[in-house]
């Protein structure tokens, strides 16, 4: 029988009030069942809003150093468990394990990063007009903020709201992805050992479609923080909206690769391919087009169609497998569905496009690395998230050309350029309309200390990480001391 598991919540290990649970499949092998995770209900979820509520006082009056430590212990205890966190991370979720291994040594990084964000200044002295004046601004916490994380990044993204939202005073409620449950398990297990007050974190495992309506709306609830679907992110901005809350969107990406003649083409298709393929493709950021200059477009998508097609398929443990499975089954017939509409339209298949053959990956979710070329604009392919390993190449005459094929989508994530000209990087980086901009470097990826987030439906004109995170998490007080009159 599977381990079951309950949910964290006011600093105590309980079980469900629905009762109900969902199981956590390894995506590389369906048969294997991980545990059994509470379906929590709103009843569960009322339960931590209130945990977190009574929690958040003595949270904030503590002195941010103090919080600091908290954070600085977190990351020592699970940087000592690395190796287990990660390979359940793999388990779940079906990366490699040095990506899942990466991952969790990402997150070590950003809670330390955070723990020396106590250090830094609250806020400023400003200069008033009156001379007997005192005029300075300190930052406060929201109160109880509830985070909302998908799937795949299930230990990175969780992290980098919940380090911010803590050192900075608040509560948190975390509602990861009912299919990664186990690595935010770990995360809650880690946060308990170093005797982070009760309430202060709080993990509530389950379906988000039956606990994220009573989250966002509680009245306790100060500010909600999303990364996921468009869709899912719009029905939690009009919830928080109407109730005068806080709240920051990531959503979707329709990310580019620009090459131009002048890139190194092995550097250039090397990243592309990691960009696409890594992961499986199952990310926010991956390189979904490849807009490529029309003289080197044939040369370009040889070379790209003969690597994709060699890469290895497998799960996660295989040292040899370049990507393993995608997430569900339903992921995976939606991005088949997706190859389908692509090949219809009239889209040229130059690799892949099926579900894999072979020994060992019967029982998985995988799909073949699939590389379609001469796409135009106007096909879905070319416009639509696949979240998958689908990539569409794409003819441009020149910059400007592949400027606009770049931006004529609703996404603005991230893009990125191959080249060695200054002046191309320089255009490429004031023109793109993406948020997160990289020359000669694939589209997925950022640095910890650098904000993270994007531009038209791909955000909610917020970033995350590095200390755009303040931002988000604090709200600024501005107070103003007058010398008191003498007595008379």
């Amino acid at each position: 029988m599977p381990e079951r598991y309950i949910d964290f919540i006011g600093g105590e290990w309980t079980p469900a009030a629905s009762g109900e649970t969902l199981p956590d499949i390894n995506p590389a092998d369906r048969r294997e069942i991980l545990g059994e995770f509470p379906n929590s209900s709103t009843a569960d979820a009322r339960r931590a809003v209130e945990a977190a509520a009574a929690a958040q006082e003595a949270w904030a009056v503590l002195p941010a150093v103090a919080r600091g430590e908290f954070l600085r212990r977190t990351a020592d205890i699970l940087e000592a468990r690395v190796d287990t966190v990660a390979r359940d991370l793999m388990r779940e979720e079906g990366k490699s394990l040095p990506e899942a291994r990466g991952e969790t040594l990402r997150a070590v990084t950003i809670l330390r990063y955070y723990s020396a964000h106590a250090m830094l200044p609250d806020g400023e002295v400003i200069p008033s007009a009156g001379a007997k004046t005192l005029l300075f601004t300190r930052r406060a916490p929201l109160g109880v903020c509830a985070l909302i994380t998908p799937w795949n990044f299930p230990i990175a993204i969780p992290v980098w709201k919940a380090a911010p939202a803590l050192v900075f005073g608040n509560t948190v409620i975390l509602k990861p992805s009912e299919h990664t449950p186990l690595t935010a398990w770990h995360l809650a297990q880690c946060f308990e050992e170093a005797k982070l007050p009760a309430g202060v974190f709080n993990v509530l495992f389950g379906e988000g479609a039956r606990v994220g309506e009573a989250l966002v709306t509680a009245r306790e609830v100060a500010a909600v923080s999303f990364t996921g679907s468009v869709a899912t992110g719009k029905t939690i901005a009009g919830w928080a909206a109407a109730q005068g809350k806080k709240y920051q969107l990531e959503m979707g990406g329709k990310n580019a690769a620009i090459v131009l003649p002048d890139a190194d083409l092995d550097q250039a298709v090397t990243l592309t391919l990691s960009g696409a393929f890594k992961s499986a493709g199952e990310k926010c950021t991956a390189t979904s087009r490849a807009i490529i200059h029309e003289a080197i477009y044939d040369r370009f998508a040889a070379r790209l169609a003969q690597q994709a097609g060699a890469l290895k398929i497998g799960p996660g443990d295989d040292p040899d497998a370049y990507l393993g499975p995608v997430i569900t089954a339903q992921a995976r017939d939606r991005i088949l569905s997706a190859i389908a509409a692509a090949r219809a339209e009239g889209a040229e298949l130059l690799c892949g496009g099926n579900v894999p053959e072979g020994a060992g990956l019967e029982h998985g979710f995988y799909v073949q690395p699939t590389l379609f070329g001469d796409v135009r604009p106007e096909m879905r392919v070319a416009r639509e998230e696949v979240f998958g390993p689908v990539l569409c190449l794409m003819r441009a005459r020149d910059l400007d050309h592949a400027l606009s094929l770049a931006n004529e989508v609703e996404y603005g994530l991230s893009a990125s350029l191959f080249t060695r000209d200054l002046n191309a990087a320089l255009t490429f980086a004031e023109r793109i309309q993406a948020g997160m901009v990289r020359i000669n470097g694939e589209t997925a990826g950022v640095e910890p200390q650098a904000p993270f987030g994007g531009m038209k439906a791909s955000s909610s004109y917020s970033r995350e990480q590095g200390l755009a995170a303040r931002d988000f998490f604090t709200q600024i007080k501005t107070i103003s001391v007058d010398l008191a009159l003498a007595p008379q």
